[in-house]
């Protein structure tokens, strides 16, 4: 069970690393914090690409994964009888 813990504490730490860096890359939708620092400057070309959709999916697909990590080490944690 120790082994599981370990393997799951890791790939919180790379999905949560990912994750931070997929949303950053995402770009803004505009009247936020973006705006302030010149990111309401550029004009949108229309409907977003397929890179923009898949790194949409990529994003949410991550995000499950990691929420699904928290609530496995909540219930190893919970089952375990360590405090």
């Amino acid at each position: 069970m120790e082994i599981l813990k370990i393997i799951l504490l890791v790939l919180l730490g790379l999905s949560s690393l990912l994750l931070t860096l997929l949303i950053l890359l995402h770009k803004g939708r505009g009247g936020g914090m973006s705006d302030m620092f010149g990111g309401g400057m550029s004009t949108s070309m229309g409907s977003s690409g397929v890179a923009e959709k898949n790194l949409n999916r990529f994003t949410v697909v991550l995000g499950i994964s990691w929420g699904l990590i928290i609530i496995a080490l909540g219930l190893i944690q919970r089952f375990s009888g360590e405090s």
